[in-house]
């Protein structure tokens, strides 16, 4: 005779789902890389500002369109 989880019939208790970024680490990561970001904005500002418009411009084209485009190979899939 084959023993059968005790709990089988209970109905499951699950956490509420909250995202990451709602959480105080979340906030905290969120704060930590802007002013990582702002610092390092600041140290390279002479890059920055200094006519490699084009580069600056190939940089924001890849984050473009790895935000927009992103969903073309399942990751868009995630509640489904």
């Amino acid at each position: 005779m084959q023993s059968q989880p005790r709990n089988r019939n209970l109905p499951h208790r699950s956490r509420p789902s909250t995202s990451f970024w709602k959480l105080r680490a979340g906030v905290a990561v969120l704060f930590f890389l802007a002013v990582g970001g702002l610092l390092l904005a600041y140290e390279h500002r002479a890059h920055l500002f200094s006519g490699s418009s084009l580069l600056i411009f190939l940089l924001l084209l890849c984050s473009l369109m790895h935000l927009f485009l992103h969903g073309g190979h399942g990751h868009g899939e995630h509640g489904k």
